[in-house]
Protein backbone atom coordinates (compact mmCIF):
# COMPACT_ATOMS: atom_id res chain seq x y z
CA UNK A 1 0.00 0.00 0.00
CA UNK A 2 1.47 3.20 -0.67
CA UNK A 3 0.37 6.34 1.58
CA UNK A 4 0.47 9.40 -0.77
CA UNK A 5 -0.58 10.44 -4.44
CA UNK A 6 1.28 14.05 -5.52
CA UNK A 7 -0.90 13.50 -9.07
CA UNK A 8 -4.41 14.91 -9.27
CA UNK A 9 -6.19 16.69 -11.61
CA UNK A 10 -9.81 19.10 -11.46
CA UNK A 11 -11.90 20.00 -14.19
CA UNK A 12 -10.25 23.32 -14.30
CA UNK A 13 -7.88 21.57 -16.83
CA UNK A 14 -10.91 20.66 -19.49
CA UNK A 15 -10.10 16.95 -19.70
CA UNK A 16 -10.75 15.57 -15.98
CA UNK A 17 -14.02 15.18 -14.46
CA UNK A 18 -15.63 15.31 -10.79
CA UNK A 19 -15.39 17.57 -8.15
CA UNK A 20 -12.60 17.98 -5.59
CA UNK A 21 -14.58 16.56 -2.56
CA UNK A 22 -14.69 12.87 -4.79
CA UNK A 23 -11.29 12.67 -5.60
CA UNK A 24 -10.85 13.03 -1.55
CA UNK A 25 -13.37 10.85 -0.47
CA UNK A 26 -11.63 8.16 -3.07
CA UNK A 27 -8.13 8.76 -1.99
CA UNK A 28 -9.61 8.27 2.28
CA UNK A 29 -11.76 4.92 1.02
CA UNK A 30 -8.73 3.79 -0.39
CA UNK A 31 -6.31 4.37 2.84
CA UNK A 32 -4.45 7.05 1.49
CA UNK A 33 -2.65 9.18 4.05
CA UNK A 34 -2.05 12.43 1.54
CA UNK A 35 -3.40 13.65 -1.72
CA UNK A 36 -1.72 16.61 -3.35
CA UNK A 37 -3.49 18.06 -6.26
CA UNK A 38 -1.30 19.09 -9.11
CA UNK A 39 -3.65 20.18 -12.26
CA UNK A 40 -1.98 22.00 -15.05
CA UNK A 41 -0.36 25.15 -14.35
CA UNK A 42 -2.14 28.06 -15.67
CA UNK A 43 0.60 30.37 -17.95
CA UNK A 44 0.92 33.66 -18.59
CA UNK A 45 0.80 33.02 -22.21
CA UNK A 46 0.26 35.79 -24.98
CA UNK A 47 -3.99 37.08 -24.58
CA UNK A 48 -4.03 35.68 -28.41
CA UNK A 49 -3.31 31.89 -27.24
CA UNK A 50 -5.97 30.31 -25.36
CA UNK A 51 -4.75 26.64 -24.24
CA UNK A 52 -7.22 23.68 -23.89
CA UNK A 53 -5.62 21.69 -21.20
CA UNK A 54 -4.70 24.00 -18.68
CA UNK A 55 -6.85 26.79 -16.00
CA UNK A 56 -6.64 30.27 -17.22
CA UNK A 57 -4.49 32.74 -14.59
CA UNK A 58 -7.90 33.95 -13.32
CA UNK A 59 -8.99 30.32 -12.32
CA UNK A 60 -5.72 30.16 -9.63
CA UNK A 61 -6.85 31.76 -7.12
CA UNK A 62 -10.10 29.58 -6.78
CA UNK A 63 -8.46 26.58 -7.32
CA UNK A 64 -6.00 27.32 -4.23
CA UNK A 65 -9.18 28.70 -2.16
CA UNK A 66 -11.35 25.52 -2.82
CA UNK A 67 -8.15 23.53 -2.32
CA UNK A 68 -7.62 25.45 1.28
CA UNK A 69 -10.96 25.12 2.39
CA UNK A 70 -10.94 21.41 1.73
CA UNK A 71 -8.14 20.98 3.82
CA UNK A 72 -9.67 22.59 6.54
CA UNK A 73 -12.40 20.62 6.27
CA UNK A 74 -10.77 17.37 5.78
CA UNK A 75 -7.77 18.08 8.36
CA UNK A 76 -8.51 14.98 10.66
CA UNK A 77 -9.01 12.71 8.11
CA UNK A 78 -6.37 13.51 5.07
CA UNK A 79 -3.45 16.14 4.51
CA UNK A 80 -4.25 17.68 1.32
CA UNK A 81 -1.42 19.61 -0.23
CA UNK A 82 -1.88 22.07 -3.26
CA UNK A 83 0.28 21.80 -6.09
CA UNK A 84 0.60 22.31 -9.83
CA UNK A 85 1.71 20.46 -12.68
CA UNK A 86 4.49 22.94 -14.37
CA UNK A 87 6.07 23.32 -18.19
CA UNK A 88 9.51 24.29 -18.13
CA UNK A 89 9.71 26.93 -20.58
CA UNK A 90 12.13 29.46 -21.44
CA UNK A 91 9.54 32.21 -22.09
CA UNK A 92 7.19 31.70 -19.23
CA UNK A 93 8.57 30.09 -16.55
CA UNK A 94 10.31 32.74 -14.74
CA UNK A 95 6.97 34.94 -14.66
CA UNK A 96 5.16 32.47 -13.68
CA UNK A 97 6.84 30.96 -10.39
CA UNK A 98 6.80 34.87 -9.58
CA UNK A 99 3.14 34.79 -10.37
CA UNK A 100 2.96 31.37 -8.04
CA UNK A 101 4.90 32.57 -5.62
CA UNK A 102 2.00 34.78 -4.32
CA UNK A 103 0.30 31.84 -3.72
CA UNK A 104 0.11 28.95 -0.52
CA UNK A 105 1.61 26.49 -3.30
CA UNK A 106 3.08 23.52 -1.63
CA UNK A 107 5.11 22.16 -4.64
CA UNK A 108 5.35 22.34 -8.51
CA UNK A 109 5.96 18.84 -10.14
CA UNK A 110 7.48 18.76 -13.56
CA UNK A 111 5.61 17.72 -16.54
CA UNK A 112 7.44 18.37 -19.77
CA UNK A 113 4.86 18.19 -22.24
CA UNK A 114 5.96 20.51 -24.93
CA UNK A 115 9.73 21.88 -26.50
CA UNK A 116 10.03 24.52 -25.92
CA UNK A 117 6.76 25.52 -24.83
CA UNK A 118 3.04 24.82 -25.72
CA UNK A 119 3.10 27.89 -27.65
CA UNK A 120 5.62 28.11 -29.99
CA UNK A 121 6.78 23.89 -29.68
CA UNK A 122 5.17 20.65 -30.06
CA UNK A 123 4.31 17.97 -28.03
CA UNK A 124 6.39 15.44 -27.27
CA UNK A 125 4.29 12.34 -26.99
CA UNK A 126 4.27 12.10 -30.52
CA UNK A 127 5.91 8.97 -32.19
CA UNK A 128 9.25 10.29 -33.95
CA UNK A 129 12.66 8.72 -35.33
CA UNK A 130 13.86 11.92 -34.96
CA UNK A 131 17.24 11.50 -32.62
CA UNK A 132 17.60 15.82 -32.82
CA UNK A 133 13.79 16.06 -30.84
CA UNK A 134 14.93 13.30 -28.67
CA UNK A 135 18.26 15.32 -27.63
CA UNK A 136 15.97 19.07 -27.82
CA UNK A 137 13.50 17.19 -25.08
CA UNK A 138 16.45 15.88 -22.65
CA UNK A 139 18.01 19.03 -22.62
CA UNK A 140 15.25 21.19 -22.06
CA UNK A 141 14.16 18.38 -19.56
CA UNK A 142 17.00 18.79 -17.75
CA UNK A 143 17.46 22.64 -17.39
CA UNK A 144 13.91 22.70 -15.95
CA UNK A 145 14.98 19.95 -13.11
CA UNK A 146 18.22 22.10 -12.41
CA UNK A 147 16.47 25.18 -11.28
CA UNK A 148 15.91 23.06 -8.14
CA UNK A 149 12.00 24.43 -7.93
CA UNK A 150 10.58 20.73 -9.11
CA UNK A 151 9.69 17.88 -6.03
CA UNK A 152 9.86 15.38 -9.29
CA UNK A 153 9.96 14.58 -12.62
CA UNK A 154 6.26 13.17 -13.86
CA UNK A 155 6.37 10.58 -16.73
CA UNK A 156 9.83 11.59 -17.86
CA UNK A 157 9.12 8.69 -20.51
CA UNK A 158 6.23 10.39 -22.33
CA UNK A 159 8.46 11.30 -25.33
CA UNK A 160 7.59 8.86 -27.68
CA UNK A 161 10.59 7.93 -29.51
CA UNK A 162 10.53 4.90 -32.25
CA UNK A 163 14.21 4.97 -32.82
CA UNK A 164 16.99 2.71 -31.56
CA UNK A 165 17.37 1.47 -28.30
CA UNK A 166 21.35 2.87 -28.22
CA UNK A 167 20.57 6.46 -29.09
CA UNK A 168 17.28 6.61 -26.95
CA UNK A 169 19.76 5.39 -23.77
CA UNK A 170 22.65 7.67 -25.10
CA UNK A 171 20.15 10.70 -24.46
CA UNK A 172 17.08 9.53 -21.85
CA UNK A 173 20.20 8.04 -19.77
CA UNK A 174 21.44 11.69 -18.91
CA UNK A 175 18.18 12.53 -17.58
CA UNK A 176 18.42 9.61 -15.54
CA UNK A 177 21.97 10.32 -14.59
CA UNK A 178 20.64 13.92 -13.75
CA UNK A 179 18.05 12.92 -11.68
CA UNK A 180 20.13 10.87 -9.47
CA UNK A 181 22.17 14.02 -8.86
CA UNK A 182 19.64 16.13 -8.07
CA UNK A 183 17.92 13.09 -5.81
CA UNK A 184 15.27 14.51 -7.79
CA UNK A 185 12.43 11.41 -7.69
CA UNK A 186 11.02 9.83 -11.50
CA UNK A 187 7.26 9.13 -11.87
CA UNK A 188 5.93 5.86 -12.63
CA UNK A 189 2.77 7.29 -14.33
CA UNK A 190 -0.86 5.52 -13.12
CA UNK A 191 -2.63 6.95 -16.11
CA UNK A 192 -0.85 5.53 -18.68
CA UNK A 193 -1.98 2.43 -17.88
CA UNK A 194 -5.18 3.08 -17.32
CA UNK A 195 -5.49 5.22 -21.18
CA UNK A 196 -2.96 3.08 -22.86
CA UNK A 197 -0.88 5.55 -23.57
CA UNK A 198 3.18 4.54 -24.59
CA UNK A 199 4.22 5.22 -21.12
CA UNK A 200 5.33 3.64 -18.32
CA UNK A 201 8.03 2.29 -20.81
CA UNK A 202 9.43 -0.49 -19.85
CA UNK A 203 12.71 0.01 -22.13
CA UNK A 204 12.88 3.65 -19.70
CA UNK A 205 12.47 1.95 -16.45
CA UNK A 206 14.52 -0.87 -17.36
CA UNK A 207 17.45 1.43 -17.99
CA UNK A 208 16.66 3.89 -15.35
CA UNK A 209 16.85 1.11 -12.78
CA UNK A 210 20.32 0.64 -13.50
CA UNK A 211 20.87 4.04 -12.04
CA UNK A 212 18.90 3.74 -8.51
CA UNK A 213 17.39 7.11 -8.47
CA UNK A 214 14.31 7.85 -6.61
CA UNK A 215 11.04 6.77 -8.33
CA UNK A 216 7.52 8.13 -6.89
CA UNK A 217 4.15 6.44 -8.43
CA UNK A 218 1.90 9.18 -9.28
CA UNK A 219 -1.70 8.46 -10.18
CA UNK A 220 -2.18 11.53 -12.45
CA UNK A 221 -5.81 10.96 -11.73
CA UNK A 222 -8.22 12.98 -14.38
CA UNK A 223 -11.31 10.67 -12.41
CA UNK A 224 -12.00 10.31 -8.94
CA UNK A 225 -12.19 6.53 -10.07
CA UNK A 226 -8.58 6.31 -10.61
CA UNK A 227 -7.48 7.22 -7.24
CA UNK A 228 -6.52 3.78 -6.63
CA UNK A 229 -3.66 1.84 -4.27
CA UNK A 230 -1.27 -0.47 -7.10
CA UNK A 231 -3.02 -3.19 -6.82
CA UNK A 232 -6.02 -1.85 -8.23
CA UNK A 233 -4.36 -0.64 -11.28
CA UNK A 234 -4.29 -3.43 -13.84
CA UNK A 235 -0.39 -4.04 -15.14
CA UNK A 236 1.21 -1.48 -12.10
CA UNK A 237 2.71 -4.00 -10.09
CA UNK A 238 3.64 -6.14 -12.95
CA UNK A 239 5.23 -3.68 -14.22
CA UNK A 240 7.13 -2.49 -10.66
CA UNK A 241 8.38 -6.54 -10.41
CA UNK A 242 9.57 -6.63 -13.58
CA UNK A 243 11.55 -3.44 -13.44
CA UNK A 244 12.75 -4.00 -9.98
CA UNK A 245 11.13 -0.74 -8.95
CA UNK A 246 10.18 -0.28 -5.36
CA UNK A 247 8.71 3.15 -4.48
CA UNK A 248 8.23 2.03 -0.49
CA UNK A 249 5.18 4.12 0.87
CA UNK A 250 5.14 6.79 -1.88
CA UNK A 251 6.22 9.82 0.35
CA UNK A 252 8.77 12.11 -1.03
CA UNK A 253 10.37 15.73 -0.07
CA UNK A 254 8.45 18.54 -0.99
CA UNK A 255 10.71 21.53 -2.44
CA UNK A 256 8.91 25.30 -1.46
CA UNK A 257 8.95 27.57 -4.26
CA UNK A 258 10.31 29.82 -1.49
Amino acid sequence: MILANYHTHTVRCHHAVGTEREYIEAAIAEGFKTLGFSDHTPQPYPDSFVSGIRMTMAELPGYVDTLLALREEYKDRINILIGLEVEYTLKYFDPLISELQKYPVDYIIQGQHYVPDEVDGSYVGFKTDDEDRLRAYVAHTIEGMKTGLFTYLAHPDLFNFEGSDDIYKKHMSRLVETAVDLDLPLEINGYGFVDGRNYPSDRFFKMAAEYHPKFVIGLDAHNPNLIRQPEHIEGLTDFLARNGIDCGDNSVTLHALS
